[in-house]
């Protein structure tokens, strides 16, 4: 198994609750996993994993937050073809637009997507929105 890295960025801690439970997912399924916040990587040693785990909330009017994330994952876009990448995050409104996006940028690059449609949890994940980031995690592995 190769090594997984799990990259996130949050801002109120829901998006850093679920990269946890995807990293113990991942971890529980037997792989070795590096997570980080978005601010201790770059997207050059990103694409040096073959399996990543991306997470970002909905901010402003559904997309990446602007500030670290949205310049990482640009930066990072032209990397990923053929690589493993789940994406995942919170949102407090909305349906989901953001999500459907940035996935299609990720297909669009050449991504092998764990799920097509990505894994979003309103606001704070629940037990059951935790159990689906662990599973998340596992389909990585």
């Amino acid at each position: 198994m190769s090594k997984a890295a799990v990259i996130y960025w949050s801002q109120t801690g829901n998006t850093e609750m679920m990269a946890k439970a995807v990293a113990e997912g991942a971890k529980e399924a037997g792989a070795e996993v590096d997570l980080m916040d978005v601010s201790e990587t770059n997207a050059d040693d990103a694409a040096k994993y073959e399996v990543l785990a991306l997470g970002c909330p909905a901010m402003g009017d559904e997309q990446l937050e602007e500030g670290e994330f949205e310049p990482f994952f640009s930066d990072l876009e032209g990397k990923i073809g053929g690589k493993k990448v789940a994406l995942f995050g919170s949102y407090d409104w909305g349906d989901g637009d953001w999500m459907r996006t940035w996935c299609k940028r990720a297909s669009d690059a050449g991504a092998l997507l764990v799920m097509d449609e990505g894994l979003i949890c309103n606001n704070t994940p629940d037990d059951e929105g935790l159990e689906s980031c662990r599973a998340l995690g596992a389909k990585l592995a």
